[in-house]
């Protein structure tokens, strides 16, 4: 069953935000584009790099790229939605801490977080 904003088959783009990793940023959270594995920060974060990467692709729907979550999220219908397992890995490193990645957080994150 082919669901409109999913493709299960393909990987994530990486294991941190693809623009804070360029750009040596950091994020709060991780959220995987569920249709071309883009991983962007969250809404948190200060890039807000996936609900940009909504508006940039017109890829509507997310899923939580935090170990442990499943939940998916569609910008379009701005409500959580229902999706399959997605290709492996299916989250950030465990060990990656949060926010991250490690040695880029600033001391003062949480007055810089929306």
């Amino acid at each position: 069953m082919s669901i409109e904003g999913i493709r299960a088959e393909v990987p994530p783009s990486g294991t941190g935000c693809a623009e804070c990793t360029e750009a040596q940023g950091w994020w709060v959270h991780l959220r995987r584009c569920a249709e071309c594995g883009h991983v962007g920060c969250c809404d948190s974060s200060p890039g807000q790099h996936a609900s940009a990467h909504f508006r940039d692709s017109g890829h509507p729907v997310v899923q939580s790229f935090e170990p442990g979550e499943d939940w998916f999220w569609s910008y379009a219908k701005e409500k959580g939605v229902l999706g399959p397992a997605l290709a492996a890995p299916t989250s950030r490193p465990e060990d990656q801490p949060v926010p991250g990645p490690a040695g880029r957080v600033p001391a003062d994150w949480r007055m810089r977080i929306h």
